[in-house]
């Protein structure tokens, strides 16, 4: 497979996405490439300061950069020779599996929609994050930032998406999916929740628990948690936070070193035709590294592929259109 990677996006690009994209090269198979997106003279330069082979990479030469503080929309139009414009086109034309930047997300957001688009019958796309499990395992919190006002309708689909991805990527036979809510009983919460628990309830798309308090996160109650991505954020944020806090004050723990954003690199763009993940603008080499990985395992897994054939059991059914979106 070809997987396409940005290598002008992050706050520290191009040094530590072209360092990780080394990583990467290492552990990936002979048949499969890495397509560096960038300033190819860049480029260049660091791979032969790092005495490494470009031979091993494809590199598509792109002339400009959207920058971390640009309208996503206007930048998007404005530089079609963009690393992340470029990505997406060869992405839409199939010439590569899969694509990922630690650049702009507002950008990767606009390019998803726009070009290879959303599936059918999907609302909204969605992203997520990991939670560590206390017995080792992990979970998904889905939205965490995409869509920081949503409807009860999409939440619903939240949960199909948050389901799917805990199945094909990390193996949860029948993920049991949880809505964030401010107590477990049915009517509590804001009018949001207390919606969206009356469509999920009844669902025969996911194996839907109930509600979840974010006391139990890191236990198996869930292994999906929906919420809107504001919420998700703010979760995501302050799970962060603790992280930086406990490393800060040289606490050793096997557990809390879980929690550490550079072991899972990026999350997937859910709900769009493709592989395409978003990574932290802070990513360092391994962070990189590990969201070019999973890009792959995105890819092979056939994320898209099984979000399609869900959508089309229920495409003219009582909860979706795209013209609802």
């Amino acid at each position: 497979m070809k997987i396409g990677f940005d290598v002008m996006g992050g706050d520290f690009a191009p040094d530590a996405t072209i360092a990780g994209a080394l990583l990467a090269a290492r552990e990936i198979p002979d048949n499969d490439r890495i397509v560096l997106f960038g300033d190819e003279a860049q480029i260049l330069k660091r791979l032969n300061k790092a005495n490494a082979d470009a031979s091993v990479f494809d590199i598509v030469h792109a002339s400009e950069v959207i920058e971390m503080g640009e309208s996503p929309t206007k930048a998007f139009a404005r530089k079609p020779d963009s690393s992340i414009s470029l990505g997406f086109k060869m992405l839409k034309a199939g010439k590569i599996d899969a694509f990922s930047s630690a650049g702009n997300t507002g950008a990767m957001l606009v390019g998803s929609i726009y070009s290879v688009n959303a599936i059918q019958g999907i609302i909204r796309p969605a992203t997520t994050t990991i939670i560590p499990k206390e017995d080792g395992g992990v979970g998904v919190l889905i939205d965490v930032g995409t869509n920081p006002d949503t409807k009860p309708d999409v939440l619903y689909q939240f949960g199909l998406l948050g389901s799917i991805y805990a199945e094909y990527v990390y193996g949860i036979n029948n993920p049991k999916v949880g809505l964030l809510n401010i107590g477990e009983e049915p009517d509590k919460g804001n009018l949001l929740c207390q919606s969206a628990y009356r469509l999920m309830k009844d669902s025969t798309d996911y194996n839907f628990i109930g509600n979840i308090e974010s006391r139990d996160f890191f236990k198996d109650k869930a292994d999906v948690v929906v919420c809107d991505g504001f919420t998700g954020n703010i979760v995501l944020k302050s799970i962060e936070g603790m992280f930086r806090m406990i490393m800060k004050r040289g606490l050793q723990d096997e557990f809390f070193a879980r929690f550490n954003y550079e072991n899972y690199g990026g999350t997937p763009i859910l709900g769009v035709n493709g592989a395409v993940l978003i990574g932290h603008g802070i990513s360092n080499d391994v962070a990189i590294k590990n969201m070019i990985l999973h890009s792959k395992n995105v890819y092979e897994a056939g994320i898209d592929e099984h979000i399609r054939q869900a959508m089309e059991k229920y495409t003219q059914g009582k909860y979706f259109s795209n013209e609802d979106a």
